[in-house]
């Protein structure tokens, strides 16, 4: 939730020829963030506080810095530079789309959400840790449907009455973008995501390293993301949106294709190196997508940001799930053909962002706003 407030607030303070970097360097600190924690934590826990509780200490210490940091950040943070105007939707429920087909894609976009959820479900109802009763398991399921139900009827009160009504041109906008961005995504981020989890015991079983070896190897996909995150969102900035996320899928597309072949036949420091070169890809990816978010609907940037964002995470519980039927290997293969599909779809479908954004004013003035 705070990571797509950030996407919407940098949207504000840069222009579109720096979004990209800008956008780059504040989730290329987020994720840097999670991977420094994942490690410093535990070493808190055991060494700063110590004994059984440690860990609850160190989660709270987490709790107490994010308490600190909600003063800083309203105290010092404004929404828009000053005199510039902060442009609101004109509804609240649901996005707001300019045409009936894509209210119907919009609709589709929304059931991986919850078809995500249901997957973690049943995950955590199947397995040998099994921690969700049947029964409580079938409630989830029954609420889920309910949600997605009202979610669409949302859509629908939203969007109903404004498209039975013309819509000029100039405050068009094609949800075909947001969707080829969802999907970008989830190849991206979802993979990160996912590979990061399960990347640790892999470098264990194929190579016979130790524990150390293995946590830093895996550590090393994600702390990529301080370096390789930005350097995605400057490359869009310089040689555009569209350009930059076909370079980057290519390139995640040859790492994961590569990555299918490890086993123990390979030198462990190779491995790494290949492992961490796709890692930078993929990162790259990360930003590239999120360079193009602000530039699509001022109005719209935080609804479009979140639902890619989700989709980040709906690629994690995708190619996890799909990890408990099928080896790494096969794993890697399955993200290096999604990577491939998206490459297709941004060739054929990915329109780069031209000329201007229309907004407006408080007056009814139309206000234009750069996306190149």
């Amino acid at each position: 939730a705070g990571f797509v407030i950030g996407i919407r607030l940098i949207g504000e303070w840069f222009p579109a020829k720096q979004a990209g970097l800008a956008e780059g360097i504040y989730g290329g600190w987020g994720n840097f963030g999670s991977a420094a924690a994942t490690i410093l934590l535990p070493l808190m826990a055991q060494f700063v506080f110590g004994g059984a509780d440690g860990w609850r200490y160190a989660i709270g210490f987490t709790g107490v810095l994010a308490l600190v940091y909600s003063i800083i950040y309203f105290k010092f943070v404004t929404d828009t530079p000053k005199g510039s105007t902060y442009f609101k939707p004109n509804k609240r429920g649901a996005m707001e789309v300019t045409s009936k087909k894509d209210m119907l894609l919009y609709m589709l976009m929304t059931f991986p959400l919850y078809g995500a959820l249901a997957a973690t479900t049943w995950r955590l109802t199947t397995n040998k840790y099994a921690l969700l009763s049947q029964s409580t398991a079938i409630f989830i399921y029954v609420s889920l449907v309910l949600f997605f139900l009202f979610n669409i009827y949302k859509i629908v009160k939203v969007n109903w009455s404004a498209l039975h009504k013309p819509i000029p041109e100039i405050h068009r906008y094609q949800f075909k973008q947001v969707a080829l961005l969802n999907i970008a995504y989830l190849a991206t981020f979802g993979s990160e995501l996912a590979v990061v989890m399960m990347l640790a015991k892999f470098f264990q079983k194929t190579f016979g390293v130790n524990d150390f070896w293995a946590t830093l190897g895996a550590g090393s996909f994600m702390f990529m993301n301080l370096v390789a995150r930005p350097f995605g969102g400057h490359l869009s900035d310089k040689v555009g949106r569209k350009k930059s996320l076909v370079i980057v899928f290519t390139g995640i597309a040859i790492g994961y294709f590569i990555m299918a072949t490890f086993d123990s036949s390979w030198s462990f420091w190779l491995a790494l190196t290949l492992t961490i070169t796709t890692s930078f890809f993929v990162q790259a990816g990360c930003g590239a997508v999120f360079a193009m978010v602000p530039l699509i609907k001022r109005r719209l940037t935080g609804q479009i940001a979140g639902l890619t964002g989700a989709y980040g995470n709906i690629g994690a519980v995708l190619f996890l799930t799909v990890y408990t039927f099928v080896s790494a290997q096969t794993l890697f293969l399955i993200i290096g053909s999604v990577a491939l599909v998206n490459l297709a779809l941004i060739v054929f479908y990915l329109q780069e962002p031209k000329g201007h954004m229309a907004e407006v004013l408080p007056d009814g003035t139309v206000h234009l706003i750069e996306v190149e």
